[in-house]
Parts: C-alpha cells; structure tokens; sequence
C-alpha cells in the first residue's frame, strides 16, 4: 500500500472480468462534504454523515452480507481519520466523501504538519496506534496529500465498492 502515491484523473484501477471501454461508469464522482472545523462530537457526526451518503448512494440498506460489511468498513476508515486528525492533526477542517462505480473515496482535510503511518511493528496488544493500519488493511490504497506552502493536508482513503 502506497502512502505517497496519486492517482491520476480517472484511474481507478484495472476494469473487472469481461468489462471493458463500454462499462457504464459515471464521467465524475459524486462528492458530498461536511465541514468539521468548529463543531463538537466530530467523530459520531462523521459516522452519521457517511451513513447518510452511504444510504443515497445505494450502498445502505445493504442486501447481503458482504455489502454490510463493506459499508461497515467504510464507516470504520471515517471513523479512524476522522480520530487520527482530532489527536495528531490540530483537528479535522472537513471530511469529503467521492464515490464512483468501483471505488469509494474518504478524504480528511486537516491542519496539522505530522505525516500519519502505520505503528511499525504492529502489536495487536498494545492499546492505541492501531487507526492507520486498520486503514491499511481495509483499503486499496491511501495517502496524503499536502499543497506547497500551505498548512495542513489531506489524507485519502479509496475503499472498494460492494459487488
């Protein structure tokens, strides 16, 4: 998993099986953002967020157990970038959520300087550090993203869309 790679417009990775040039996705993502600066109770207000996104966009009620599952990881990746910029990040500014037809994109703004990274070695015992590998485990990819001569940054994570 690659914490430092960009994706460029429109990649999202290798077309499944049999899909090909004429696959029906949509040309842009559908994006909804909460505005996170100001607020109290960041963490649970993000959950309910991304659970409303989640439900407009056909991932909730989920029909099977595998699409639980998927939107279940999807409000546990927002819940640990959310908390990670609450603890070393001077608080989160916003939470953007993207979904395409293959992938679902979690990106939190935040104002601190730090670069965030799995705890390495990873301890299952030991109590906390353990947000950025859940992370890990649970996406295709994510990174950060920082813009020259400007605080803060934005930390992404793309989860795959339920089959």
């Amino acid at each position: 998993m690659s914490t430092t790679r960009q994706h460029p417009p429109g990649d999202l990775g290798r077309e499944p099986d049999g899909a090909g040039a004429s696959s029906p996705v949509p040309a842009e993502r559908q994006w909804r953002t909460l505005s996170l600066g100001q607020a109290s109770g960041i963490v649970p207000m993000a959950r309910d967020f991304a659970r409303e996104a989640l439900h407009d966009w056909g991932w909730l009620p989920a029909s099977t157990a595998d699409r639980r599952a998927a939107a279940e990881d999807v409000l546990l990746v927002v819940s640990e970038l959310v908390t990670n910029a609450c603890l070393h990040a001077e608080g989160p500014e916003e939470l953007r959520i993207g979904c395409m037809a293959k992938v679902l994109r979690v990106e939190v703004v935040d104002r601190g300087a730090g670069q965030p990274a799995p705890r390495t070695p990873h301890r299952a015992g030991r109590p906390g550090g353990h947000g950025m590998f859940i992370v890990q485990r649970l996406c295709l990819d994510w990174g950060v993203q920082r813009t020259p001569d400007e605080p803060g940054k934005t930390v992404w994570a793309e989860l795959a869309a339920p089959a």
